[in-house]
């Protein structure tokens, strides 16, 4: 009982951030370097880092002046964006909606040809892809005899519809929840498709997380057609799914390709306390539930509340207090010289855009951005010009551009 209660006292300890006013131009006026942590918070759990540099880097801005300009509005619960060859936008909508957005802000009707969505909660039609080969690839929650699960369709886009639709991969077990789906796309250069998933938050899932027969809470790869790649490190496995990449996952929805290494890098939701920055290597169990960073949202520990176990991944980063992430995107155009190499996250929960200063494989510092936009970041990509872009929860489609001059 004494240990819950420090645990509930710890949690309790937790404070929420203001949401400033929107705005039109901004910069960063803190220094540029310093040793201090930019999360002052008083974390949700009293656990302590395995390593130096784990968690609460320091504050390092890259002092660079950008306007924010809206490229379009008036979205419908806006999930994930694409850049097509031509420059033209695909945006997911959860209701089930994809629409092409025009560089000058056009909307498109719903394209036709899509499959049925299970909307409820954090389902719907999710993330959105374009392959290497031309074709568009989408992940969805997908209603089916005794509930839902993720899964992930390709076409062939052909004016205002989808040809050729095909499911070409799906989560199983079918569970009832409406939680967790996971579903971030990402194209690794040999061509390999990466698929996150999560554990659908309920308990029945939580516990398939480190199974190696469920697809709940893992990476998954597999070729742009759906078949799964000989070299998977679970080929061959009695028992095991040959698709899975890596397990142990909650529920990831960041997901992006290093482009200096060519490696996947992830973010997944912990729960109160305990976000993580992983970069899942194959084979590999990364922990959850049996260790973790985070507490239950009851303010109880998870499990044995152990943050260390033999045969588990630690990861690279995380935060106490959460992000709460979504989409991510590295750095790696002109456009802003200054945050060439940098990782962009999306973060929900304190309505702002996570930018991480990296050295090699390591987190050296953080910095918020986006604070005054007073919106959830639903996704960040960086376009073919180089601007940032990241969609809102509030319907918005917006691009961060060098700040024009007085």
């Amino acid at each position: 009982m004494r240990q819950i209660a420090l645990f509930a006292l710890a949690a309790a300890l937790a404070a929420c951030g203001g949401q400033p006013s929107d705005a039109q131009s901004r910069t960063d006026q803190s220094s540029p370097v310093t040793d201090r942590p930019l999360e002052t918070r008083a974390a949700n759990a009293p656990y302590q880092p395995a390593f130096p540099g784990q968690t609460r880097a320091p504050r390092r801005t890259a002092d660079v002046a950008f306007d924010v300009e809206t490229v379009a509005k008036g979205l419908t619960r806006p999930w994930g964006l694409a850049f097509l060859p031509d420059g033209r936008m695909l945006v997911t909508e959860r209701p089930g909606a994809l629409r092409i957005i025009g560089a000058d802000g056009s909307k498109s009707a719903p394209i036709s040809g899509l499959p049925a969505v299970d909307a409820r909660g954090q389902g719907g039609l999710l993330d959105v892809a374009v392959g290497p080969d031309g074709w568009i690839y989408w992940t969805y929650a997908e209603p089916r005899e005794g509930g839902n699960g993720t899964a992930v369709a390709r076409g062939k886009l052909a004016g205002a519809a989808m040809t050729d639709v095909a499911v070409i991969w799906r989560m199983t077990p079918t569970l009832d929840s409406d939680k967790h789906f996971g579903s971030r796309l990402a194209f690794a250069p040999d061509g390999a498709l990466f698929v996150t998933t999560g554990e659908r938050s309920i308990l029945p899932g939580r516990a398939q997380a480190q199974k190696l027969d469920a697809a709940l809470g893992k990476v998954i790869r597999i070729r742009p057609d759906g078949a799964v790649p000989l070299d998977n490190p679970l080929v061959g496995k009695a028992g095991a799914l040959p698709e899975i990449w890596s397990y142990g996952h909650r529920n990831i929805q960041s997901a992006a390709i290093n482009p200096a290494t060519g490696k996947l890098w992830t973010v997944e939701h912990g729960p109160l306390g305990g976000d993580e920055l992983n970069i899942p290597l194959a084979g590999k169990d990364y922990g959850w539930p049996t260790i973790g960073y985070g507490l239950e949202y009851s303010g109880r520990p998870v499990g044995e509340g152990i943050t260390q176990h033999a045969g588990m991944e630690q990861p690279v980063y995380y935060w106490d207090p959460v992000i709460a992430p979504s989409g991510m995107a590295f750095y790696d155009a002109e456009l802003f010289p200054a945050w060439k190499g940098s990782l962009f996250i999306g973060g929900l929960k304190d309505r702002d855009l996570v930018r991480l200063t990296l050295d090699g494989d390591r987190v050296v510092g953080e910095e918020r951005l986006l604070k005054d936009v007073g919106q959830r970041i639903r996704d960040v990509r960086v376009g073919p010009d180089g601007a940032v872009h990241v969609l809102t929860d509030d319907g918005r489609l917006l691009k961060l551009v060098p700040k024009k001059a007085a």
